[in-house]
């Protein structure tokens, strides 16, 4: 994983992909923001994930960040954790 790949939890759910980057870059160049989506609903899910440009973006961005309004909420910012691998089937495979 990315040390430039940010986890910003907390988010409101009006806030736009925009919205995030405009916060972002005032601390660095950001390459890309995902807003995470809930698959059956479509709504956002309050979570996003923002890559920036460098690793001294992406801490300058976690200091000024971590714990900063956007739309009402308290934004939690850290460093993007690996994905964990997801169990599969749950069965065993029968012969």
């Amino acid at each position: 994983m990315s040390q430039n790949k940010l986890y910003v939890g907390n988010i409101s759910f009006n806030s736009t992909e925009d919205d995030l980057r405009d916060a972002f870059s005032a601390h660095g160049a950001v390459t890309s923001v995902n807003v995470v989506m809930d698959r059956e609903t479509g709504r956002p899910r309050g979570f996003a994930f923002v890559e920036m440009a460098s690793s001294a973006d992406a801490q300058s961005a976690i200091r000024a960040l971590d714990g900063a309004d956007l739309g009402g909420r308290n934004l939690k910012v850290n460093e993007a954790k690996p994905r964990e691998p997801r169990g599969g089937g749950g069965g065993r495979d029968r012969y």
